[in-house]
């Protein structure tokens, strides 16, 4: 017996222990199993307090009166399948007449507390279903991405979410991206783990740095062009808006309008030609979008409104041509000059860092989720790297970054810099790299890519 006890203690202490240090061990070795039994035998008292049952059918009414039977207590939503994940509970359930995913979605705060769960959210997987996920723990105090990610073209994951998921920057769904922080807000690193992600697939890097060029030209060997200054970024835009008139007129010379060809083979952007024909899509960074649109002199005006010009081009266009943007900033606002507030309109997707003004981040989530304004400005400045992530269909995240050193991100990029295509129209402006340089070996390692 006291063996027994000795074993006991020490099975505690271990397990309070791995939930004080290493709290995703704790959730794999214990708290899956503690919370889906919390789960099951709280599920129906739980759902009943907070309001999620609907009465029982007149049917059953009936039928218990007329065999003198008790009468059957509401009904919750039937639970379909309940699935742990390494960071969480994923709760899938099928909803009675009369429920509403809504009422699902505004008890999340309720079930938390209910079923001692660290967050909950909701989200319709088709009519009448629901998946409710809930996290054991912090996911987003120490990120740790998966080892496996989906992998897609023009898709890489970029940060975790706070229910657990892999957040991805998917091209293909969303072309254009505004990324916004004050400084030490984690807005490079994000950058960054864009960038490594990108690294490993077929497509052309164009940077845009205007602070010398220090934060992307350590990365020159995996980028097929970058300015660093708005002269030079000015000639660039426009040697992209000449490129994205090329691929349409090549778009269009091989669209094969015919009566024996189906409809699904007719070609309306890049994706739609042939594999040997295909241009090589390109992602276009711009790390200072503010720097681009501040002007003091005539001259500098002229020059500023062409870049803006351009920028707004690309974004209405460059999608088929396979042109993305991800533009950046620490300030992002009205006060830039004309044309901005047209920019933003183009930029589906928003990611947000901690903000330093309302404005910043009304000019973000305004007029798509004014709810993530107030997250935006809440976030705490020792939480670099997090975010909230939104786009044009109103819904939003809290994000995270791994942390990426930057020589993490140079090593990364000149592993895969034989991969950096050769743009012609691009070629004046490809950065001098010399001879590679031997990869110097990092403390941590890379993070995991598409």
């Amino acid at each position: 017996m006291t063996a027994f006890k000795v074993a006991l203690v020490l099975v505690v202490a271990a397990a309070g222990l791995l939930r004080w240090r290493r709290p995703a061990w704790y959730w794999l070795a214990f708290g899956v199993t503690l919370a889906a039994l919390r789960v099951l035998v709280r599920y129906r008292s739980v759902m009943d307090a907070c309001g999620l049952t609907v009465p029982p059918a007149r049917w059953r009414l009936s039928l218990a009166r007329a065999t003198n039977r008790p009468i059957p207590e509401p009904r919750p939503p039937r639970i379909r399948r309940l699935r742990p994940t390494r960071t969480g509970l994923v709760l899938r359930l099928k909803l009675r007449p009369g429920q509403d995913v809504f009422d699902i979605a505004a008890a999340s705060d309720r079930l938390r507390h209910s079923f001692s769960m660290f967050g909950v959210t909701s989200r319709e997987v088709r009519s009448g279903v629901v998946e409710v996920r809930m996290t054991g723990y912090d996911v987003l105090k120490r990120v740790q991405m998966p080892a496996e990610t989906e992998t897609r073209a023009m898709r890489v994951p970029v940060a975790l979410r706070e229910d657990g998921s892999v957040h991805y920057r998917d091209y293909r769904a969303i072309p254009h991206a505004l990324t916004l922080g004050a400084t030490e807000s984690g807005k490079s690193v994000y950058q960054r783990n864009l960038v490594a992600g990108l690294a490993p697939l077929d497509v052309a890097l164009v940077g845009i740095d205007c602070k010398q060029g220090v934060e992307l030209f350590p990365l020159a060997r995996r980028f097929s062009a970058l300015a660093d200054s708005p002269d030079t970024a000015a000639e660039l835009l426009d040697a992209l808006v000449a490129r994205m008139a090329d691929v349409y007129r090549l778009i269009r010379t091989q669209q094969r309008i015919t009566v024996d060809v189906p409809d699904a083979e007719i070609a309306a952007d890049i994706w739609d030609l042939p594999d040997e024909l295909r241009p090589t899509p390109v992602v276009v960074l711009v790390d200072e979008v503010a720097e681009l649109a501040l002007y003091a002199t005539k001259e500098e005006e002229r020059r500023r409104d062409r870049i803006i010009t351009a920028l707004v081009r690309l974004a209405q266009l460059g999608r088929a041509a396979g042109i993305y943007l991800e533009i950046c900033g620490q300030r992002f606002g009205s006060e830039l000059g004309k044309g901005i507030t047209m920019l933003r309109a183009q930029l589906t997707g928003r990611t947000a860092h901690r903000l330093n003004d309302e404005t910043s981040a009304n000019m973000a989530f305004g007029d798509i989720a004014p709810d993530a304004v107030l997250a935006a400005i809440q976030i705490p400045a020792e939480l670099r790297g997090l975010a909230i992530a939104g786009d044009a269909s109103g819904g939003w995240h809290r994000i995270r970054a791994p942390h990426t050193s930057l020589r993490q991100a140079v090593n990364l990029c000149n592993r895969y810099a034989d991969r950096t295509p050769d743009l012609p129209e691009l070629a004046p402006f490809r950065p001098t790299t010399g001879t590679a340089t031997e990869l110097v070996p990092s403390a941590k390692a890379a993070p995991a890519t598409a």
